[in-house]
């Protein structure tokens, strides 16, 4: 669906407007783990501006291709953001469930702002309104895997995005058995 070139181009672009945007000021990156990983690790590698960061570990999925509706945070900040600039790193905005709890959430810890940087975006998937100020890619309503995002864990090491086919999904079955 999309090759490592384009993405290699797009994280380019997407550094460039946060440098742009917070030129003179320090950010604290939020990574959404562990999906966002290697966008995160590639785009912060293009930053010019001061950063700090930590990880959060949410779940609305589990070891499925559907969300729960249950989110759930498994790995909470250890830094505070009182009084930072933050930029969540997400590597995908499907429903908005997810990541509007989580904005929710960092909000009642009184961060200066709270912007979001979002690899992929599924607007066709959306339930709830959320803002992306920094977008990589819009894709269809297809279930993808690579450049982090996984199906049971597997896939991650992808350096590209691809679909999955629909019968590895329906019968949940270990992708990479034969």
């Amino acid at each position: 669906l999309i090759k490592e070139e384009e993405i290699n181009k797009k994280i380019n672009e997407i550094a460039e407007k946060i440098n742009f945007d917070y030129q003179s000021k320090k950010v604290f990156i939020i990574v959404v783990l562990k999906g966002a990983m290697f966008f995160v690790a590639d785009l912060i590698r293009k930053l010019k501006i001061p950063i700090t960061l930590d990880f959060v570990s949410i779940s609305s999925y589990g070891n499925s291709a559907a969300t729960s509706g249950a989110v759930k945070i498994l790995k909470d900040l250890e830094e505070n953001i009182e009084g930072q600039d933050c930029i969540i790193v997400e590597d995908i905005v499907d429903t908005g469930l997810t990541l509007d709890y989580l904005i929710k959430i960092l909000k009642l810890r009184n961060p200066l702002s709270i912007k979001v940087c979002s690899f992929l975006d599924k607007p066709s998937r959306r339930i709830l309104e959320i803002e992306i100020d920094y977008k990589g890619f819009e894709i269809p309503d297809k279930f993808v895997v690579g450049y982090g995002l996984d199906f049971a864990e597997y896939y991650r090491n992808l350096p590209f995005i691809a679909t999955l086919k629909k019968e590895v999904i329906k019968k949940n079955i270990d992708p990479l058995r034969r």
